[in-house]
């Protein structure tokens, strides 16, 4: 197949790239040896060398090993960013076991689901949490659960300090006595052994990771994604950031490691190039900007939510933001308004990127450098990826510029789902991953996403994107936040309502917006709704979860039909 967008890469950037076929865990063993010294981790004052990471990693091996972990035996990782979170994730590669990331913010329905669902036979998870995993303990296959504390790796005087704050906080503190089936992390990094461990390892074919959708549309499913899946990728990201240097950088880490972007972005790439990774364990807009003013990182992977909440924090001039050189966005459109105020305020560069849990993730970018980057457009393929738009009615491949399903291929293309060979069929087919998203390319090779499949409104026989109207909205001024969705409507069938937050101090009307979408928008994608709100749901990575919203709708309607029934 012809790939036009081939023509457009600089000449730093390689057209097909080498992937040496070593499992992701001996990118570990390697940056210890090469940067034994160096900073891998910073974490709220205390640092982590690599020689020290891939020590405790080999420490948390063993005491799986110890505890009857095989090749092959699922293993859940339920925290967030913290030095905790990449040693159990590299340990349990180590040890020879699939990690299965876990929202710290599930509640015990959704434990309980995921680790039936994955077979896990031992959790890694935070002392706050661990009631929850008790109580659905006994329903699932976990055999041991591994408590640790944010205070475990704070420094001096934070670690003495903390157990109060969290009380304040969350109103309780839990003290854990090991038992049998109980351990304490900060136990198993004063007993047990740092030696390697020799397991053979099928780069193409052995499972890494199992990481669950986001579940939006039925229950989640695990993605298998393999050794090769994700360091191809990690490889094809380095490629992409070519400016950076091996051993230099310094990475943000807001996004969630159990989310596979930042796990991929920030995790896998800073332990294969030999970064220094600055983990805030969750995002806070003023914790953020304190951060990036004394441990200056470079490189700054995150999401729009991210970028929008630190260009509105009201001390954001006072702040020194100039260390940031590169920003790839991810996980939602990015609007263009908060691309050119967050490059005017850092001077670094931000770029729209594309992808999927299922393709490890990225497949798309637009240049960072050199290169124009072309507006609205989630940019090219990334080096040894293929993407094409296929008709949703008939299959055929279509031209440059029609509206299909966008499709992928590549070496970070997913296994298939996690015991669902129906669904794997459904999603994978000749190769391609169907990725759900409704797009296009143009002639040179830029692709283009109007929307999610399942988020295109039709209202009175017209195919409307929600992505259109939110990016006029948000020209407006006064608009800090929106999400546009198809509500039910008994004449059109749907009509876009817009739920909107506004900046502070803001007291535009709906009426106000109105004449504003009017002014930019063909009549029939103007929102009939709008609804004001402090704030709208999201993700933990930041995704605003446009089904949620349309999901309250039906249920208010639902209620009413009861209320006149």
């Amino acid at each position: 197949m012809v790939k036009p967008w081939l023509e457009l890469y600089p000449e730093e950037i390689k057209k097909e790239l080498d992937y040496t076929p070593s499992p992701l865990q001996d990118y570990l063993t390697k940056a210890a040896e090469q940067f034994p010294d160096k900073a891998a981790i910073h974490f709220m004052g205390k640092e982590v060398t690599y020689r020290d990471l891939y020590d405790a990693a080999l420490k948390f091996a063993n005491h799986l090993k110890s505890l009857g972990v095989e090749k092959g035996d699922r293993v859940a990782i339920m925290l967030p960013n913290t030095p905790q979170s990449v040693i159990g994730y590299y340990g349990t590669l180590f040890a020879g076991g699939v990690v299965v990331q876990t929202n710290p913010l599930y509640m015990e329905r959704e434990i309980e689901y995921q680790m039936n669902d994955s077979g896990a036979k031992v959790i890694l998870t935070l002392d706050i949490l661990y009631p929850r995993v008790t109580k659905v303990m006994k329903d699932t296959a976990l055999e041991h659960v591994i408590v640790t504390a944010v205070k475990d790796y704070l420094p001096f005087p934070k670690n003495l300090i903390y157990p109060f704050i969290q009380k304040k906080q969350y109103g309780i503190v839990v003290k854990v006595e090991p038992s049998d089936n109980l351990h304490l992390f900060t136990d198993i990094m004063k007993t047990a052994e740092s030696k390697p461990i020799e397991i053979e390892f099928d780069f193409e074919e052995d499972l890494a990771l199992l990481q669950y959708t986001g579940g939006t549309t039925g229950f989640p499913k695990g993605v298998m994604l393999t050794h090769k899946n994700l360091v191809s990728n990690a490889v094809m990201c380095d490629a992409w950031l070519y400016k950076c240097k091996k051993g230099e950088e310094v990475v943000l880490g807001i996004l969630p490691f159990f989310h596979v972007y930042g796990m991929t972005t920030v995790m896998i790439l800073s332990v294969m190039q030999g970064y220094k990774m600055v983990l805030l364990p969750k995002f806070d807009a003023e914790t953020t900007l304190k951060t990036i003013q004394k441990q200056k990182p470079t490189l700054f992977p995150g999401a729009p939510t991210i970028y929008i909440g630190l260009l509105n924090h009201p001390e954001l001039k006072k702040y020194d933001l100039s260390s940031i050189d590169s920003c790839i966005s991810g996980s939602a459109p990015l609007p263009v308004e908060v691309q050119q105020r967050f490059e005017e305020v850092t001077g670094g560069k931000l770029v729209e990127g594309y992808g999927l849990t299922e393709s490890s993730p990225v497949t798309h970018s637009n240049f960072l450098w050199d290169r124009e980057r072309v507006k609205g457009s989630i940019g090219i393929p990334w080096p040894d990826t293929d993407a094409a738009v296929f008709s949703m009615e008939t299959g055929e491949k279509l031209p440059p510029n029609e509206i299909g399903e966008i499709c992928v291929k590549g070496p970070q293309v997913m296994k298939g789902y996690w015991n669902r060979p129906e669904e794997t069929e459904m999603t994978l087919r000749d190769g391609w991953l169907l990725t759900g998203d409704l797009g296009y390319m143009d002639e040179r090779g830029y692709f283009y996403v109007v929307d999610r499949k399942k988020d295109m409104i039709i209202a009175g026989g017209f195919n409307i994107y929600p992505r259109e109207i939110e990016e006029v909205l948000y020209e407006h001024p006064d608009v800090q936040e929106v999400v546009a969705a198809g509500v039910p409507d008994p004449y059109r069938g749907e009509t876009v309502k817009a739920y909107v937050v506004l900046k502070e101090n803001s007291s535009i009307s709906e009426e106000d917006l109105n004449a504003f979408a009017r002014k930019h928008l063909a009549a029939y994608k103007v929102p009939r709704l709008y609804e004001f709100r402090e704030e709208l749901p999201k993700t933990a990575v930041g995704k605003i979860l446009r089904r949620a919203l349309v999901e309250e709708e039906r249920n208010k309607l639902q209620d009413q039909d009861e209320k006149l029934g």
